[in-house]
């Protein structure tokens, strides 16, 4: 079972979610404070979930602890504050997501589960290569074989980042609009194809194939 911490001062919030992880199969642990998280960063879980405005250490001091003790322990940020702000300083400093409040708790699932890679069991890499080019989760970037950086707006990176999770996997579009956009989303699932077409020309040898009335597939030789 996955260990996950939980941070968030907020109790309705913090019993809410806890309940919706335990329902999940997560092994949940929750800290109203930064000081007691802190304490526990040797305990090694799986995975964080801080809120980043928590009383006594905030989470851009805990991340900082975390990724010290672990810089391959994967952080989700939450936060009410300027969402883009605070997601711009989350990424970083080494967040592998961000979300901002307010959110349903089934989305907090959904890129949990995607950090996780349940379904694969496949163990995060911090670099990866894509036919000739470099995904670097680290630095949230791709790099082209001369090793100079291949500019992706977000929703490009965050697509790119789930094929690579399922790579060898066909992926429904519907899955596909449900991790990156989010199962709030509301429009037409041509934006997958839009969104990979310019995927391809930004990156010509990307490994992807098609699965005609259905979805995608990364191919494993990456």
């Amino acid at each position: 079972m996955k260990k996950i911490f939980l941070v968030e001062d907020e109790k309705n919030l913090r019993d809410l979610l806890v309940s919706y992880l335990i329902n999940e199969d997560y092994d949940v642990t929750a800290f109203e404070d930064g000081i007691s998280a802190k304490e526990a960063i040797p305990l090694n879980p799986d995975l964080w979930v801080l809120d980043i405005m928590v009383p006594g250490m905030n989470g851009y001091a805990l991340i900082k602890e975390i990724k010290k003790n672990n810089l391959e322990t994967p952080v989700i940020f939450m936060s009410a504050r300027s969402a883009e702000l605070d997601r711009v300083i989350g990424l970083e400093m080494g967040s592998e997501d961000y979300l901002p409040k307010p959110f349903l708790p089934r989305e907090l699932i959904l890129r949990i589960n995607r950090l996780l890679k349940i379904d694969n069991k496949v163990k995060i890499k911090s670099k990866v290569f894509i036919g000739s080019s470099i995904f670097d989760r680290q630095r949230r970037v791709v790099l082209n074989e001369e090793k100079e950086e291949i500019p992706l707006t977000v929703k490009e990176y965050d697509f790119l980042e789930f094929l690579i999770n399922n790579r060898g996997k066909a992926i429904e579009r519907t899955t596909i609009i449900d991790n990156v956009w989010g199962i709030n989303y509301f429009g037409s699932e041509r934006v997958v194809d839009d969104t990979l077409r310019r995927l391809r020309k930004k990156i010509p040898d990307l490994p992807l194939e098609t699965v005609y009335g259905y979805g995608y597939i990364l191919k494993e030789n990456l």
